[in-house]
């Protein structure tokens, strides 16, 4: 309906014609169904209410299986009477011959385009006038070349269709890869046109290549953040002319409508159809981390025809292919000597900090120093920020991807060699720039170079199953030697407990993993009552002095550095 109404210009002959066969694999279509379209176009408008106003009146016995022509002057208004002929069966066989006047004596007809050809070689044409008319009709050839971008050239012309065969291996296939013809025709006396019964081209063709997704295509639509996009796909000669190396083209469109250009290698050669080499594969892999959401890949072999091809619509491809979002924060693990610290601890002076940067993300592993960011405030109010250029600060990335347990670690050894209160700022975020926190981590901490130690207070006191012993140590190392002697009122030692059983110490305040359950040096266990402690320590061949914190009042509990503690089962 669209051609008839909107292409078929005013004045032009139509010939229509069909054949309604009885089994079909489409339902057959007849008037009454053609009628049955003003449902959707609107009233009056229908297949069969075009060929009703141009002229085929018969059109209401075409109920059945049937043959048929109708030949008409679109909008003629009687210059030519519409003509129609229908079988009654579809096995009879129809003919239809109208006459139709011209207005000239002169006329031409051109052919459609010839090509895309490798190399031109020769026109064959044959016609000639009809035959109880010899001699009135007069005919001329002329070649026109167009190249890629339509412009036309006559290459040729005034060439005599009798000769029958025209050499055109001159013709370039590269300047003019299409080529027509187009036949001019004069007859002043009969009024009658040339009869051609044929004209072709010959010509060496160029190769026809389609992407094969059937063959080995492999991608994954969703991804986890990072997670690498490894694409494949093939491409393949349909042809029996062979392709130089093969161009691609790769574009990716993020979901902020971003055009993205993947790069890729130009391809071997290709073979013809049916060989072992007449198939390549196109391969990327991409990093999906900066395409997070939505994204639509395009893949095009032989672009903007790099080398000229038959067709090109079956050359390109495109791929949907989802990011999932990485919008969890990272998490962040602050420890001194292994312990973490509470606001204003006193640490070593010469502290092991290990900051751990840990991420849910197993693809984007955190690997960039530049994701980690430490910096110390010193007692006189400086801040001074830490790099990664030498030995007091090193940095430990997470690893290869994919790795579940995605976390970097910084190792921070420095050396603080004035007293006082010092605070650590500490900031992180991961590969997608999610912060480990809305704010800094912020802790104060405090550093006594002297090596002291305070008093040693058990707990709980009294104690009915066991106790345990909590002191303080300052300075940067801890003894060599500390042990704790339990004795009797009378001043009789019990039970000792050395530095090893106490556990793992450190600088700063400490609550031994051991705890005492009142039994003596045999493991016997002792009565209940006041037992005496006092505590022993050696550092290079020296006692540690004893540590006071501003406020301590632990000292009314001692006399003479002896403890008390009270053991009731």
């Amino acid at each position: 309906m669209d051609f008839l109404n909107n292409v078929v210009p005013e004045g032009y002959i139509v010939v229509a014609r069909g054949n309604v066969p009885s089994v079909s694999p489409i339902p057959p279509a007849y008037a009454d169904v053609w009628r049955s379209y003003t449902t959707i176009f609107g009233s009056g408008n229908s297949l069969y209410h075009i060929f009703k106003n141009q002229g085929f009146a018969t059109i209401d016995s075409f109920n059945r299986p049937r043959t048929w022509i109708f030949v008409y002057k679109k909008n003629g208004q009687g210059s030519l009477a519409p003509s129609y002929s229908m079988t009654e069966t579809i096995y009879d066989n129809l003919a239809q011959t109208v006459n139709i006047k011209t207005s000239d004596t002169l006329g031409y007809v051109e052919s459609p385009l010839y090509g895309i050809a490798k190399q031109w070689h020769t026109i064959k044409i044959n016609g000639s006038a009809l035959p109880d008319l010899p001699g009135a009709d007069s005919a001329r050839l002329n070649l026109i070349g167009v190249n890629m971008a339509g412009q036309e050239t006559t290459l040729m012309t005034n060439l005599n269709p009798d000769l029958g065969s025209f050499d055109i291996s001159s013709v370039s296939a590269v300047n003019y890869p299409y080529l027509k013809l187009k036949l001019y025709v004069k007859d002043k006396i009969n009024y009658t046109p040339y009869q051609l019964k044929y004209w072709r081209i010959v010509f060496d063709p160029v190769p026809e290549g389609a992407i094969a997704p059937n063959l080995f295509l492999q991608a994954k639509d969703t991804l986890e953040a990072g997670e690498p996009y490894t694409f494949k796909v093939a491409f393949k000669n349909v042809s029996h002319i062979p392709f130089d190396s093969v161009k691609v083209k790769m574009l990716l469109t993020d979901k902020n409508n971003v055009i993205n250009i993947i790069p890729v290698s130009k391809k071997r050669p290709l073979t013809v159809v049916g060989t072992p080499n007449d198939t390549i594969q196109i391969a990327a892999t991409l990093n999906t981390s900066i395409f997070p959401g939505n994204n639509t890949l395009y893949i095009e072999a032989n672009p903007d025809n790099d080398q000229p091809e038959q067709f090109h619509f079956n050359n390109f491809a495109y791929k949907n292919l989802y990011v999932k979002l990485d919008s969890l924060n990272p998490l962040l693990d602050v420890t001194f000597d292994g312990v973490h610290i509470l606001n204003r601890d006193i640490v070593s002076s010469k502290p092991d900090i290990i900051v751990k940067l840990k991420d849910e993300a197993p693809w984007l592993v955190l690997n960039d120093t530049s994701l980690v960011t430490l910096r110390v405030r010193f007692p006189n109010g400086v801040i001074r920020r830490y790099y990664f250029n030498n030995d007091t600060l090193q940095f430990t990335p997470a690893g290869q991807a994919p790795n579940p347990d995605n976390t970097a670690t910084l190792n921070f050894r420095p050396y603080f060699a004035e007293d006082g209160d010092y605070e650590l700022i500490v900031t992180g975020k991961d590969r997608s720039n999610n912060k480990a926190g809305d704010i800094e981590y912020r802790v104060i901490f405090s550093v006594i170079n002297k090596p002291m130690i305070s008093n040693m207070l058990n707990y709980p006191n009294p104690f009915t199953t066991s106790t345990a012993f909590v002191f303080t140590i300052t300075g940067n190392e801890v003894p060599q030697n500390i042990k704790i002697e339990i004795m009797t009122i009378t001043g009789k030692i019990v039970r000792e407990i050395t530095k090893e059983e106490l556990g793992s110490l450190h600088i700063g305040r400490n609550i031994t993993d051991f705890k005492w359950d009142g039994t003596d040096q045999y493991g016997q266990k002792l009565a209940n009552g006041i037992y005496l402690y006092r505590v022993v320590t050696n550092l290079n061949g020296k006692a540690l002095d004893k540590y006071k914190a501003e406020g301590d009042k632990t000292d009314q509990y001692f006399n003479k550095g002896y403890g008390k503690m009270y053991l009731m089962r």
